[in-house]
């Protein structure tokens, strides 16, 4: 299993030498935040991927329905290659908060999946290359050969984990049809990541179970656990590809801590 670190919100100069920290002490990968308005993610892992070679570099995560998918995929492609490939997408519908919601309206759930699903299909299209066309209820996108970029360097795409519920099966059913999980428990209190290997392995039994119905492939396809741990070796266990450490409270210099300390145990 491999081991990432989450970098909340911190602006690009932290985000480099915190990459470059990581990537001494042997994490396998820096995620950030993407904020409709704040720090940009993108430019924060350009600087960190300028001061890296191996550790990957990714986004924890974007909220797809609130920006337009061609944008995303040609700074997810640039950066790919710039990087070498070492660039991880991470997309959901997003949770409403202020932070959205002091510049956009409210849209409802509903409409917020059209436009994920919809820009999912926008981006992969793009990340195939020229000649690509789409028409969908939300977005319209034509052929053009108007300075089309190289490819990234992944391929067929810069790899793209989704979020997807447990027990919802349209949700999950998205999920398990790109390329990792980004496990959903629906609880009291709304939408959590699994609180224990017991949960994550029930999600995984049932994202395993809709993949292989559709015909693809499990082998290569990633599940993230995600929180505070000492020990993951029961959540690899569980099925988790990959520990992402997180902390969205804390600061700069405790994160350097943390990093500092190395992965954790069973990675």
């Amino acid at each position: 299993m491999r081991c990432g670190i989450v970098l909340p919100f911190f602006d690009a100069p932290d985000v480099a030498s915190c990459a470059e920290l990581a990537e001494e002490c042997g994490w396998d990968g820096v995620f950030l935040a993407e904020a409709v308005w704040g720090v940009d993610a993108w430019v924060a892992l350009t600087a960190a991927a300028m001061r890296t070679s191996s550790v990957r570099l990714g986004t924890m995560l974007t909220p797809l329905a609130r920006f337009k998918p061609w944008d995303v995929a040609s700074k997810v492609a640039t950066l790919d290659r710039l990087s070498g490939g070492r660039v991880q997408l991470s997309v959901g519908l997003g949770a409403l908060h202020p932070g959205w919601t002091a510049f956009e309206r409210e849209t409802s759930r509903t409409e917020r999946a059209l436009l994920l699903d919809e820009g999912l299909a926008v981006y992969d299209g793009l990340m195939h290359g020229q000649p690509f066309s789409f028409s969908g209820q939300r977005y319209e996108v034509l052929e053009t050969d108007f300075f089309p970029p190289p490819p990234p360097v992944q391929r067929p795409r810069v790899p793209v984990w989704v979020v997807g519920a447990h027990g919802r099966p349209v949700s999950m059913r998205r999920a398990v049809s790109w390329d990792g999980l980004l496990p959903n428990v629906i609880a009291d209190d709304g939408a959590r990541g699994p609180s224990s290997p017991e949960e994550l392995a029930a999600v995984v039994a049932e994202a395993r179970e809709l993949r292989t119905s559709l015909g693809l492939p499990w082998d290569g396809y990633d599940v993230i656990a995600e929180g505070m741990a000492t020990d993951v070796r029961e959540w690899a266990d569980a099925g988790a590809t990959w520990w992402i450490e997180s902390d969205w409270e804390t600061t700069v210099d405790a994160v350097r801590d943390r990093i500092t300390a190395g992965p954790p145990s069973g990675s």
